[in-house]
């Protein structure tokens, strides 16, 4: 366990050299950045886009199972409301960061994960209001 901890450090430092040289991002390192250029499949698009685009497509479907789960048991068992309420209003958070830096891909997905996350403490009220009228139907 020490071990993996060390290498873990190394792993760390050596990136940090990497990502910023030696002797820091003063003018002389700023060629050991990379730059971002016009896409080669899509010319109208940046390379952080197109990179933004795939990585906004994984962060914002990763509660997408649980939701489907959901709705396939017609059940709100095991889903945590707040959660997704929470992370619903920090992703309009960062629709307003996206529209401020102009970034589509930060926009596009988080209105995504807005909608999908508020789906998700939708269903579950639903489903939590349907499992309570059973419950007092049987008493």
């Amino acid at each position: 366990m020490i071990r993996s901890s060390r290498v873990a450090v190394a792993v760390v430092l050596l990136s940090l050299v990497i990502l910023c040289g030696w002797r820091g991002l003063g003018p002389e390192t700023q060629d050991l950045l990379p730059h971002d250029t016009q896409s080669l499949l899509f010319p109208s698009f940046k390379r952080s886009e197109i990179l933004g685009l795939v990585a906004g497509f994984g962060t914002t479907f990763a509660a997408l199972p649980d939701l489907i789960a959901m709705l396939r048991r017609r059940s709100s068992a095991g889903m945590n409301p707040r959660m997704a309420a929470i992370m619903g209003v920090f992703q309009i958070l960062w629709v307003y960061y996206g529209l401020l830096i102009v970034s589509r891909p930060v926009v596009l997905w988080n209105v995504v994960a807005v909608l999908v996350n508020f789906v998700s403490v939708g269903a579950y009220f639903h489903f939590s209001r349907k499992e309570k009228s059973r419950v007092i139907h049987r008493s």
